[in-house]
């Protein structure tokens, strides 16, 4: 299909090309839904994501002639590899054209360029970490994807693979009708309710709703929870402060506080449930542009907003035996009823989480969509 040659961003120009070229591979594709390309500018600016601070970062187009034709970033999270103690990299934001040549070249130059920096392995892909977007849609082409998940072609699953990449992990997205999560809420083991009933019957501890005119403490002890909840899931990485910050106040304008949950301990946050209406169902109709008439469409699809994604939910761990989990649930299933909702997503669940995968099929969830993050072994 031609000469291409594989190129590092490193201009302004060049990290617009590198934002619009799914714009192309996307084109007709009915499930894309694109990302706000303000949105996007701030993710790649070194001076306003904090992930950058304990990060390196290349990105690289592969060109023909003057024509994009595939991107691909390459990464050291050093935050990750001090947290799990090995030398990992990273690829994430692959797109391609269906080339083959195009797609081994740009996967093997993210190879080399996290090699040359001493790395062992490079997983993705990951935009940038598992606390983002990540992994490989592989199953479930056959809808949209809802807030914060990812989407791709078919023929990226055959390119990776091809390109000596195996699998490394999968995650579970699940869909469930808002009624039959209430219903089969109800419906857990009465042990989990009695357990629940008895914390809850405790006075120094209290369940509510997110406080939005305290956002800012709101978001510190969502902080503190959140690095302590999920520290020991396969390919977590520790929030700094000012990211966890990033992230929150990055998700503000869609959060709906009815759907926010914080348990409490004699005042001390121990668990945290968030769920997010499906803001992709808006985004869809607004070719990633907020102005001039994105915010108009934004504010007249957002009524159309019938599903939401469960989207993190955890308890510090000396706390999950009281039950609040099963509360999160109902309470969360409650409120989606109250609000209209008529499905949930729950995801992501990694496939070695037995316990939350049991309960979540329990609920009634089936798994609808998988991703997968792959990994290679570098010489």
């Amino acid at each position: 299909m031609g000469e291409f040659e594989i190129k590092p961003v490193e201009t302004r120009r060049e990290v617009e090309q590198f934002i619009l070229f799914p714009w192309k591979i996307y084109a007709r594709d009915p499930y894309w839904v694109p990302p706000l390309i303000s949105e996007r500018k701030i993710f790649f600016d070194p001076n306003r994501n904090p992930f950058f601070k304990h990060a390196e970062v290349q990105l690289f187009l592969a060109l023909r002639g003057k024509e994009v034709v595939g991107t691909i970033s390459a990464h050291i999270n050093y935050n990750h590899n001090d947290f799990h103690g090995e030398k990992a990299g990273f690829f994430g934001f692959f797109e391609c054209v269906e080339d083959f040549g195009v797609a081994q070249a740009l996967l093997d130059t993210a190879c080399r360029w996290v090699a040359e920096r001493g790395m062992e392995v490079i997983r993705g892909p990951m935009n940038f970490s598992t606390n983002e977007e990540c992994g490989l849609l592989v199953e479930g082409f056959d809808s949209r994807p809802v807030v914060m998940m990812t989407y791709n072609p078919r023929y990226y699953v055959d390119f990776i693979e091809r390109a000596g990449f195996v699998k490394a992990m999968d995650l579970y997205a699940y869909i469930i009708q808002a009624e039959d999560l209430k219903n089969n809420a109800e419906n857990l083991p009465e042990k989990v309710f009695k357990a629940a009933e008895a914390a809850l019957s405790r006075p120094q501890i209290r369940i509510r709703n997110l406080n939005m005119r305290d956002f800012d403490r709101e978001v510190e002890r969502g902080w503190k929870v959140y690095n302590s909840a999920w520290s020991k899931n396969w390919g977590f990485v520790p929030l700094t402060r000012e990211e966890f910050r990033h992230m929150a106040y990055g998700l503000k304008t869609f959060l709906d506080p009815e759907l926010v949950f914080v348990a409490e301990i004699d005042g001390e946050p121990v668990g945290i449930s968030v769920t997010l209406p499906d803001v992709n169902i808006p985004l869809h109709r607004m070719n990633g542009r907020l102005f001039p008439l994105g915010w108009l469409k934004f504010l007249w699809y957002r009524r159309k907003i019938d599903t939401a994604r469960f989207f993190m939910m955890g308890v510090v761990e000396q706390y999950r035996n009281l039950g609040i989990d099963a509360v999160f649930y109902l309470e969360t299933a409650k409120a989606l009823l109250r609000k209209g909702y008529t499905r949930c997503e729950m995801s992501w669940i990694l496939e070695n989480n037995y316990m939350m995968n049991r309960i979540i099929q329990r609920l009634g969830g089936r798994v609808y969509k998988v991703y997968r993050i792959y990994e290679k072994a570098l010489a």
